[in-house]
C-alpha cells in the first residue's frame, strides 16, 4: 500500500468566530470593516470606519445570517497619546445564533460618532453614559444628557487627564440647610512617608514598652562603665 509522502502542512480549520468575521466583512459595505480578528479568548473584534457604523449596525441586526438583535453594552476607551484618542466599543449578541461580536471605532472630542439608538433603543442609555464619562458626541442621539454625574458637573471623569480630585466638592451646609458646591479644598496636610514595612518600622510591640526601655537603659549603663 503506497504511503502519502505529501509534506504540505494541513491548513488548520477556521474557528466559528473567524468564519463569522469573514462573512460580516464580505457582506458589509466596501471599506466598512478595517480589521477582523479573534482575540485571545476567542471573541470576534471588528474595527470599523466611523462613517460606516450605522449601516453596518443595520446589516448586523436585519441580515438573518447574523441576527444581532441585542446591543448589550457600549463603552469607551481613552488613549490620550493618539490623534483620535477615544475608542467606542459596541458589544452585540445574537440569541438566534448564540454568537457575539464587538465593534470598535475611533474618534476625538470634536468628531461625533453615529448613534445607533434607532437600531437598538437600549443604546440611548449607553450612549448617554459614554458621553458623560468620556465626552464622546453621538450624532442623532436626541437625549444626550449626563447620566452618572450630577447637574453642572465639569469635565468627563473617565478621561485619563481628568484630575483625581475633580473640580468641585459637594457638602451639606447646616447653616444654609442645603447642599453646596465648592472648589475642591485638600484640607489634609502633607505627610512624609518612610515607606518601611510594618515589621521594619515597628521597634516594639504593644505591651513591650518596659522591655524596650530597660534595654535602652542597660545599653546606656554599659557605655558609661566601659573605658
Amino acid at each position: 500500500m503506497a504511503e502519502n509522502t505529501d509534506s504540505t502542512p494541513e491548513t488548520p480549520p477556521q474557528s466559528a468566530a473567524a468564519a463569522l468575521g469573514a462573512a460580516i466583512s464580505a457582506a458589509a459595505p466596501a471599506g466598512a470593516v478595517l480589521d477582523a480578528r479573534v482575540n485571545r479568548v476567542g471573541e470576534l473584534v471588528l474595527t470599523v470606519r466611523r462613517e460606516a457604523v450605522l449601516p453596518l449596525a443595520m446589516l448586523l441586526r436585519d441580515d438573518p445570517r447574523f441576527a444581532f438583535e441585542q446591543c448589550m453594552d457600549i463603552c469607551g476607551v481613552d488613549w490620550p497619546d493618539r490623534p483620535e484618542r477615544f475608542e467606542v466599543v459596541w458589544n452585540l449578541l445574537s440569541l438566534r445564533h448564540n454568537h457575539r461580536v464587538r465593534l470598535v471605532t475611533r474618534t476625538n472630542e470634536a468628531v461625533p460618532v453615529p448613534s445607533v439608538c434607532d437600531v437598538w433603543p437600549t443604546a440611548t442609555w449607553f450612549e448617554r453614559e459614554v458621553w458623560d464619562m468620556y465626552g464622546v458626541v453621538f450624532d442623532g442621539q436626541p437625549d444626550l444628557r449626563r447620566l452618572l454625574t450630577d447637574y453642572g458637573f465639569e469635565g468627563h471623569p473617565l478621561r485619563k487627564d481628568f484630575p483625581l480630585t475633580g473640580h468641585l466638592e459637594v457638602r451639606y451646609d447646616s447653616e444654609r440647610r442645603e447642599v453646596v458646591y465648592e472648589p475642591v479644598k485638600l484640607t489634609q496636610e502633607f505627610r512624609n512617608f518612610d515607606f518601611l514595612s510594618p515589621w521594619e518600622g515597628m521597634t516594639t510591640l504593644p505591651g513591650d514598652e518596659k522591655v524596650h526601655l530597660n534595654r535602652l537603659s542597660a545599653e546606656s549603663e554599659r557605655k558609661e562603665v566601659s573605658p
